[in-house]
């Protein structure tokens, strides 16, 4: 978006200017290069303001005052802060002199993430998400079983026949990000995600 653009409209034509044109001031909505250009002027901003930037994850930025950290993570163009509230409302008070925003309050649900919080606690869940993947699935009837994974998977695998590998990757995919509150599965996920590229029946069963 570095680029200058310009572009004739059809109401110069009626107001005979048709020798004038418009130029483009601001990245629109819709455009490929929108994203970059709110990440490249947010990203300034951020740093202008004394901020540093994560080596971990460029989204995320951490600033210290008086030993008390600020917290900002971006996704697009929703913003997560978090930190001391002397200091948090102080930088929602400069975030919004600079830009359009809405303050939606305390977070309750974010990227398949169901939160809860009270006085230095917080509780998570993923309730919702689990549902649609079970209706991505087929599993919506499905039973509960408290064992996760037969115990003698590989030599299993071996007399089963394949099945799709981009479904069943899709499946660990899922799997995988329900992890982060379902510590219980890792090992077991951990374990059928090394036959993502030769996947068999019996792995697909072990999985759903």
């Amino acid at each position: 978006m570095r680029k200058s653009i310009l572009s004739s409209l059809k109401d110069l034509k009626k107001n005979q200017k048709e020798t004038h044109v418009c130029k483009l001031k601001k990245a629109l909505y819709g455009l490929k290069q929108a994203p970059r250009a709110w990440y490249v002027r947010m990203d300034a901003y951020l740093l202008r303001l004394g901020f540093t930037k994560s080596s971990a994850d460029p989204n995320l930025y951490i600033e210290v005052v008086q030993e008390e950290p600020i917290i900002i993570l971006l996704y697009v163009d929703d913003l997560l802060v978090t930190g001391v509230d002397r200091w948090f409302q102080e930088c929602k008070r400069q975030l919004a002199a600079e830009f359009d925003m809405k303050d939606l309050g305390i977070m309750h649900y974010y990227l398949g993430l169901e939160m809860w919080q009270k006085l230095g606690e917080i509780y998570l869940r993923q309730g919702k998400y689990v549902i649609k993947m079970l209706q991505k699935f087929g599993m919506t009837n499905c039973k509960p079983m408290m064992t996760l994974m037969v115990t003698n998977l590989k030599r299993l695998s071996s007399y089963s026949s394949p099945v799709d590998s981009t479904c069943y990757k899709q499946l660990i995919g899922w799997l995988i990000y329900l992890v982060n509150t379902r510590l219980d599965i890792c090992f077991a996920v951990n374990v059928l995600s090394e036959f993502q590229m030769e996947p068999k029946h019996d792995h697909w069963i072990t999985a759903k």
